[in-house]
């Protein structure tokens, strides 16, 4: 009886382990190109999400998660959407968090993803104008920073808190600067300010004296520089500086991070800005969680670790890993109702789920998905001060 009941167990543990899927994802960053140092904080926070999975047992029954990366380098779409077919089609990846700058997200989006039928998170393509491909991405797009619709709005808010009702604009030539820019543009005229002049510079020249002489001469109390701190942004900036023209700015996003200060210190004290974050508990939690592997509140590193758990908590809520089953629960688990899911609680919220549960995923960004697919979003304002960054209040 006793070798019956052995065997029996031993039947049902391989039974138990037949059952287990184990699943592919793909992590599609700019590990080179303009944002490879905000890049540098950002993969690692996603592989953490895929660690932690795993060392919580998996998903699926107790499958392995393989996270495999791809380069997106930011600005050639070429490049990117060769990662995304790479990735799909030879590695056969189930979800992809990725792309991170807008304009090869929008290209992997359309030219991959959708013909492939496979899900994308993106942790920090931000144009508006990928809001409106929600239309046609068969409900495959979702994204955990906010849309820089919003951004334009906190933008506005920071600087006219400041008193700072006239400013110079430039941006990188492409699809994030562009819409930032208009975004900008739209809601700090509509709340009374004036922007002397709205002009693009283009990534990657040895000398940008001929745009800052233009800036400078159409004036403004600050310099805003909606750019990349790996590429043109830093370039405008230290040319700016050099002249005379400006010596305080306002950084959105691209520009923010552990770079900025290391490039400019103390030469940049009396700046201001501000990107996607979350609260300072959450912030905390997160720090303490990641003990120092990476830069826990650089940008958009929250946010790529709520992308990958996001992918692989819909695929345990829909018990499966293909794309066209687990796409409909990733607004399910990301919003209420159900258990709040917190930073380290990715094994708890598999357990939920495959007790057939409700889970709310704040997770690091404090995640709150509004249709369809997009983030609702909190930002970080950030001051420099003796050449240090610094938080200067939340919104």
């Amino acid at each position: 009886m006793k070798k019956f009941l052995m065997a029996s167990t031993a039947a049902a543990l391989c039974a138990g382990a037949a059952q287990a899927e184990d699943v592919k994802i793909g992590i599609i960053l700019g590990y080179t190109g303009p944002i490879e140092s905000l890049v540098a904080q950002m993969g690692p926070a996603a592989e953490f999400a895929v660690a932690e999975v795993n060392a919580a047992g998996g998903i699926l029954g107790g499958g392995t998660v393989t996270a495999i990366t791809g380069d997106t380098t930011c600005v050639d779409a070429a490049a990117a959407t060769a990662a995304a077919e790479r990735l799909i089609t030879a590695e056969g990846v189930k979800g992809i968090v990725g792309g991170d700058c807008s304009g090869v997200t929008g290209a992997m989006l359309q030219n991959v993803a959708v013909p492939n039928g496979i899900v994308m998170v993106s942790p920090s393509a931000t144009s508006p104008g990928l809001s409106h491909q929600n239309n046609e991405d068969e409900g495959l797009f979702f994204r955990t920073a906010p849309s820089d619709a919003r951004q334009g709005v906190v933008m506005t808010e920071v600087l006219m808190d400041l008193g700072i009702k006239e400013v110079a604009l430039t941006y990188t030539n492409n699809d994030y600067g562009k819409g930032l820019a208009d975004s900008f543009q739209a809601a700090f005229e509509s709340a009374g300010g004036s922007i002397t002049i709205n002009a693009a510079h283009e990534d990657g020249k040895a000398d940008y004296s001929a745009e800052v002489g233009a800036l400078a001469a159409a004036g403004g109390d600050r310099l805003v520089v909606a750019g990349y701190v790996d590429q043109g942004g830093s370039g405008i900036v230290r040319s700016a500086l050099d002249s005379g023209a400006f010596d305080t700015f306002h950084f959105p996003d691209g520009m923010i991070g552990s770079q900025l200060v290391e490039n400019f210190g103390s030469e940049i004290d009396g700046s201001s800005g501000q990107h996607p974050s979350p609260s300072e508990e959450l912030a905390a939690k997160f720090t303490d969680l990641v003990a120092g592997k990476f830069e826990a509140t650089s940008p958009f590193a929250p946010e790529s670790y709520d992308a990958a758990a996001l992918i692989l908590l819909a695929m345990q809520a829909a018990g499966s890993q293909e794309p066209g089953d687990y796409k409909s629960k990733i607004m399910d688990v990301a919003n209420a109702p159900g258990e709040k899911i917190y930073p380290g609680e990715l094994g708890k919220a598999i357990e939920i789920l495959a007790g057939g549960g409700d889970i709310d995923y704040v997770g690091a960004s404090d995640v709150e998905l509004i249709g369809p697919g997009e983030a609702a979003g909190n930002y970080r304002i950030v001051g420099y001060e003796g050449g240090e960054e610094v938080t200067a209040g939340r919104k």
